[in-house]
């Protein structure tokens, strides 16, 4: 007895639904704007530079500036002005008041002992060299950017042009989706029915025996 393709079970259960591409498409966009944004990261290195301190004042004091020389530090004075060493300052110490006040919601540990000293970080916070906190700065302020928490980027400019595609990046992305996607033509039978020494095998025409 042969089956219908159309009264097969699984063959309707395995159906895209409109629900499901609707899915698909708000899935498939928001992989298109990472992308872009990722791709206006690489292409604009110099969106990690010092001005970038204020997204984050304890992270970069304790990644960045605890590395810094004398010489780097008065260097980044000179391009940031008066006003803006002055603002990040104030930022900082805001940041480390708001931090002791409420240890539990602040990203790193600032603990004060009783004769109000500032007890040192967590040996898992501090980085090892200027090269890994350099690393670790850019890897939470790239985050931030793909998260879209930059309050003070236009990420219109970015996500709605479609000169931040990264064609390579996407077609990878679809061919492994359809492979992952992709199904055998025919189907074992899970119990690998056998009926008088031939197997049973479900395809797209029905039922054939060999």
């Amino acid at each position: 007895m042969h089956t219908s393709v159309g009264q097969d079970p699984d063959l309707m259960a395995r159906a895209p639904s409109s629900h499901d591409s609707a899915q698909q498409l708000e899935r498939g966009q928001r992989i298109r704007v990472k992308n872009r944004r990722k791709r206006y990261l690489e292409l604009h290195p110099e969106y990690f530079s010092s001005s970038l301190e204020l997204a984050d004042p304890l992270l970069y004091d304790r990644l960045i500036r605890r590395f810094q020389s004398t010489a780097e530090r008065e260097a980044e004075g000179r391009s940031k002005g008066y006003s803006g060493i002055l603002e990040a300052d104030l930022m900082r110490s805001e940041a480390k008041v708001a931090a002791l006040a409420n240890p539990s919601s602040a990203t790193l540990t600032y603990k004060r002992g009783p004769n109000g000293e500032i007890y040192p970080e967590d040996k898992d916070e501090v980085p090892n060299s200027k090269e890994e906190g350099e690393w670790r700065w850019k890897k939470e302020m790239e985050m931030r950017f793909l998260r879209g928490d930059d309050n003070d980027f236009e990420y219109r400019i970015v996500d709605d042009d479609e000169q931040w595609d990264n064609k390579a990046e996407e077609e990878r992305e679809e061919e492994e989706k359809y492979f992952a996607a992709e199904e055998p033509s025919w189907i074992l039978d899970e119990d690998e029915n056998t009926l008088n020494g031939r197997t049973e095998r479900k395809g797209e025409t029905g039922v054939l025996d060999y």
